[in-house]
């Protein structure tokens, strides 16, 4: 039986995951993380983009974190996004859409908080793409 450990997945406004994993990858800020029971604590920030499961029965379950916090302590990992879901729950389309409106604010570039605003929003929709992606890779 592989080492177990807690893992929970917060968003602003709930909690999206929480149970038993033998596995968490995620996009931290300075390069990919791969936590595994016993890891040294840990404090991190994340970048938007896939967090990766691998569940007891070695199946993986796959959710998107716009960015946020990682942390790693003996009780277990708390991913802390400001947006969280479950990567079956993203609307490619929509994700596209904001992308498209996000890039068009850019180059109107009307002020600096315009701006920043559009370039989070691109960071999230490239960020909801990855997340796809790496769903249907495992799919496969």
């Amino acid at each position: 039986m592989a080492s177990l450990m807690n893992c929970s997945i917060v968003s602003a406004e709930q909690e999206i995951f929480s149970g038993k994993v033998t596995m968490v990858v995620a996009a931290g800020s300075e390069g990919d993380l791969g936590i595994l029971p016993g890891h040294a604590p840990l404090l991190t920030g994340i970048k938007a983009g896939p967090v990766r499961l691998k569940l007891e029965d070695q199946t993986e379950e796959i959710f998107f974190a716009s960015g946020g916090y990682l942390e790693v302590q003996p009780s277990g990992v708390i991913v802390l996004a400001d947006t969280a879901i479950r990567a079956d729950d993203i609307d490619e389309a929509e994700a596209k859409e904001t992308q498209e409106r996000a890039r068009k604010l850019m180059d109107e570039q009307a002020n600096e908080i315009d701006f920043a605003r559009a370039e989070s929003m691109v960071a999230d929709s490239l960020g909801q793409q990855r997340t796809l992606e790496e769903l249907r890779k495992r799919r496969r």
